[in-house]
Parts: structure tokens; sequence; C-alpha cells
């Protein structure tokens, strides 16, 4: 998608450098990813405590139908 961005002067150029990343949308794209990686981050944290979570771990370790020994 081809979107027009007036951005503060410096920032772009600034993010850049600090990514290490050599275009404007390579700067964009992967500050994108990185918000919404860490909203899920966030996310997965405040769950902390929230999540009951069963396991049987004698069933999980078996392998090949035998038991880990």
């Amino acid at each position: 998608m081809r979107t027009t961005l007036i951005l503060p002067d410096g920032l772009i150029e600034e993010a850049c450098e600090a990514a290490g990343l050599k275009s404007k949308t390579e700067t964009v794209v992967y500050s994108l990813r990185e918000m919404i990686r860490r909203k899920r981050i966030n996310d997965l944290k405040a769950m902390f405590g929230t999540v009951e979570i069963r396991l049987d771990l004698d069933k999980s370790r078996r392998r090949g139908g035998m038991a880990a020994r």
C-alpha cells in the first residue's frame, strides 16, 4: 500500500540509524512490527497468573509410546 506520511524532521533518519536500516520503508515496517510485538508481549504479561494450565507431565514426556527414562 502506498501512503504519504508527514514525519517530524530527523525522526525517520534517526530511526533508520538506530535500527541499522537503509530505507525509510524498511524503518517504518520494522517499527510497526516492533510495536505490535511489544503489545503482544505486554498482553501476555498481563495474563500472568490468570491462565490455568493443566499438564500431565508423564504423558507429555512419552516418546514413541514409551515413557522417558
